[in-house]
């Protein structure tokens, strides 16, 4: 008998591209796509890593491709930017052996800066896009996306979003297939050297190979048709095909696993046969508007539907049925929980000092982000990953010389970060004489995703040793002549810092060394408050810290701390001006 488990899609997809053959998987940590690699790494016929940033994850995959190996690199959807040039010329190129890029998106934002669709992506670079509907399908996919891949001699882009990549159900195992090419060095310049001459040759056959991916998407078992009552047709995918089941089991259903491109005599068939169709899917029309192209009548798409967010079967049902939803509502009456710092984060202090200052904080992607959220509030600006050194270099190019602290800027980057993207934007405000204070906070780990390794942690995806890279010493080798570090702990040390660097008329860089308190364990004896000298004046509650709470008892009041939380980092105690917290 089959083995079976339950599995999250992610370590479906894993699980996928172990029995599919895959030879080497890549990627850069981002949610909601992180477990894909943590998974693969637990397979040792498949060398994992991780990259610095998405770009260099799909290059790496690109030349284990060109090998012959079977390959899969993984990255959340704004992943997807960082790698696009890469992406778009090996659509000219071609593979040797199969290559699934899996794009994780990120409906609703749970933990993004944006909502694209990037279905859009399969369009622009002419490549087919695979969506897979629960977590059996994103294991079986990887294989199917893989033979495509070999068979068409393109990239694939294997679309998920979080629901999928997050939700859990049974799946089925299969044993491992190796692929029948194993890995061999072939030169073949016209293919994969992409100079004008060779690539002018390319686009023909980029335009030829769309042609046939049209015709195979008509026969291919990813898209299907379930005929049921005729009154409604729906053509939907990936988790809405889901909810659509479970919103209108009567419906009939056309469900795309290949989105694009569109197989348009099948969903011609489909269209006369239903009374109305509509078109279900998240996000942007994307399937709507190619539908519609072809002269299909859709009585409903986003007229109806929104395009912001994510679906449910009760907005489905009421939406189509006109039914009053009677799925089971969230609970009502419980307090928020918006992210905060975890209790002793060394990101705390410095958030709490740069409140202080007022100055503006270009910040960036990580734990960090949370000090733009109360009460801190302390972080100005987020855009995307690397971007935080760029902006302040901007900044400081426009506006006046003054000694107002409201009016500079102060860079924030944490060291993951700076590896993906923060690097390069150093360089230039070093060489564009820039004037900014860039600070880059080194807990050594990828925090907001979790934990995982980057080149400043000595280990790698597998466990291994390796070098661990020297934020310090790369600064200095860029040419910035004094690099200041510093304790996020000590809160006169960082106000003394900021101020000296701010009045500085020359770029500078502060060095913020402290390991991930969650990620390296790191605890002291915890604090505790001396109710009779605590006043309740909630001075120390403005550092927003979990392990702090607040009491009243009759006229009076005043701070507790949660025993299990506090790690002892005495940042609260030093905002204490009563001497209450020891």
């Amino acid at each position: 008998m089959a083995e079976k488990a339950i599995l999250s899609g992610n370590e479906a997809i894993a699980r996928g591209a172990w029995e599919a053959g895959v030879r080497l998987a890549s990627a850069y940590p981002g949610t909601p796509s992180t477990e894909i690699l943590e998974n693969v790494a637990t397979y040792k016929d498949i060398y994992s890593e991780w990259a610095p940033n998405e770009k260099v994850a799909l290059e790496v995959g690109v030349g284990s491709a060109i090998a012959g190996a079977r390959t899969l690199v993984a990255m959340k959807h704004v992943g997807i930017n960082v790698a696009a040039d890469p992406l778009f010329t090996l659509s000219y190129t071609g593979v040797g052996g199969g290559l699934v890029l899996v794009s994780a998106d990120d409906p609703a934002m749970h933990s993004s800066q944006n909502e694209q669709d990037n279905r859009n992506y399969g369009k622009f670079a002419k490549i087919p896009v695979i969506e897979p509907t629960d977590s059996q399908e994103a294991k079986d996919f990887v294989a199917i996306a893989l033979d495509i891949s070999e068979r068409f001699d393109t990239p694939v882009l294997y679309r998920t979003t979080t629901r999928i990549s997050h939700s859990k159900s049974i799946v089925t195992f299969g044993a491992r297939r190796e692929a029948e090419r194993q890995p061999l060095l072939e030169k073949n310049m016209p293919k994969y050297t992409m100079l004008p001459a060779f690539a002018r040759m390319k686009h023909p056959l980029v335009e030829e190979r769309l042609l046939k991916l049209k015709a195979f998407a008509e026969e291919t078992p990813l898209n299907r048709v379930e005929m049921r009552d005729p009154a409604v047709g729906i053509i939907t995918h990936g988790i809405s095909y889901q909810n659509v089941r479970e919103a209108l089991p009567e419906a009939s259903i056309l469900r795309l696993g290949m989105t694009y491109p569109l197989p348009e005599k099948m969903i011609r068939e489909f269209a006369a046969k239903v009374d109305k169709l509509y078109i279900i899917e998240e996000l942007d029309p994307f399937i709507e508007e190619l539908v519609r192209l072809m002269g299909v009548t859709v009585h409903h798409g986003k007229d109806l539907f929104p395009i912001c967010g994510e679906f449910s079967p009760a907005m489905i049902r009421e939406l189509v049925a006109g039914a009053a939803a009677d799925l089971p509502a969230a609970a009502e009456g419980l307090p928020a929980r918006p992210p905060a710092f975890c209790p002793g984060c060394s990101h705390r202090g410095i958030f709490t000092i740069l409140k202080k200052l007022k100055v503006f904080v270009s910040g960036d992607i990580g734990c960090y982000t949370l000090g733009a959220l109360p009460p801190i509030q302390a972080l100005h600006s987020c855009v995307c990953m690397g971007a935080s050194i760029g902006m302040a270099h901007g900044m400081t190019h426009v506006l006046p010389p003054t000694d107002d602290l409201s009016q500079k800027t102060v860079a924030v980057i944490g060291d993951s970060t700076f590896w993906h993207s923060g690097m390069t934007g150093l360089l230039d405000a070093i060489y564009n004489k820039g004037t900014s204070v860039i600070m880059i906070l080194d807990n050594r780990t990828t925090g907001m995703t979790g934990g995982q390794e980057n080149p400043g942690t000595g280990r790698t995806l597998m466990g291994e040793d390796t070098i661990t890279a020297d934020i310090t010493a790369l600064a200095r080798a860029f040419g910035v002549p004094e690099v200041v570090e510093i304790d996020p702990y000590d809160l006169k040390d960082i106000e003394d810092t900021l101020r000296a660097e701010l009045a500085k008329p020359k770029l500078s860089v502060v060095v913020v060394k402290a390991p991930c308190v969650l990620r390296y364990r790191v605890s002291k004896p915890p604090l505790k408050v001396d109710v009779d000298k605590c006043t309740g004046c909630k001075r120390c509650l403005q550092v927003s810290c979990n392990a702090l709470g607040l009491v009243v008892e009759g006229e009076k009041s005043y701070v507790q701390i949660d025993q299990n939380l506090c790690i002892g980092c005495t940042v609260c105690q030093q905002m204490c001006k009563f001497d209450a917290i020891s």
